[in-house]
């Protein structure tokens, strides 16, 4: 009985041994990665711009007001024509239309809505990528307003058709960012670097050049600068060899 415990003893320490012993391995190799964040980033000038306008016509008779809006309309598209935009990069859109009131009051006590006229809007929007044409234009669009127009012009939008080459472009330089990164941590802990373990991708930004605009957790994608920088990150794994 004495001889069939102490048999089983000694198993118990050689599992005890072999357990604490693959532990020992396994947390080694976990902390012979080296796990580095490396950042790739271009400048670029926007190769697309959108502009887009919008005039109103009031009365309280719709078919004229429908009347004045076209009459708008043929205005507009000719002086845009002879500003050189072509005629494919010109969208007109379809005609809002609504009723403008304002509040009924009697001896103080409000009574409900009182008609005023119809309105009607419609929106034109140019594609273009002959960008400085369409900035020089949305400037001076105000010689609409000179013809007796009531215009309104927003801000253009400013994008980049090659986005897929200059994302890949931007990995390659965040990829080799990282492993220079990794070899120098490396070299300067006495080892060598080995095998990739993992790559992961971080969020593509596009932000505006020399802005203080700050990067989103789901990606910035800036329109208001024509200039810009995209950047993206790429987070590395790699074995250390001795």
């Amino acid at each position: 009985m004495k001889t069939s415990n102490a048999i089983l003893f000694s198993l118990a320490i050689v599992a005890a041994a072999y357990f604490l012993g693959n532990a020992y391995v396994k947390r080694a190799e976990t902390q012979g990665t080296i796990s580095v964040t490396g950042l790739g980033s271009e400048d670029f000038v926007s190769d697309l711009i959108v502009w887009e306008g919008r005039f109103v016509r009031e009365s309280k008779n719709l078919q004229e007001a429908y009347a004045a809006i076209e009459k708008d309309k043929m205005v507009i598209r000719e002086y845009l024509l002879s500003k050189g935009i072509k005629p494919e990069e010109l969208v007109f859109k379809a005609v809002n239309t609504s009723e403008k009131s304002q509040p009924k009051y009697q001896n103080g006590d409000y009574i409900g809505q009182e008609f005023e006229a119809f309105q009607l809007s419609q929106s034109v929007e140019i594609e273009s990528h002959d960008v400085q044409k369409v900035e020089e234009l949305s400037r001076s669009i105000t010689e609409l307003m000179n013809k007796g127009l009531q215009f309104y012009s927003e801000a253009p939008r400013y994008y980049y058709t090659k986005m897929a080459d200059l994302k890949i472009e931007m990995i390659r330089k965040a990829s080799e960012d990282a492993r220079l990164r990794s070899e120098t941590i490396a070299t300067n802990s006495g080892g060598e670097l080995g095998n990739l373990q993992t790559a992961t991708m971080g969020v593509f930004q596009i932000t505006g050049q020399n802005s203080n605009e700050d990067y989103s957790w789901g990606g910035a994608f800036n329109t208001e600068d024509k200039n810009k920088t995209a950047s993206i990150t790429m987070r590395l794994v790699y074995e250390v060899e001795d």
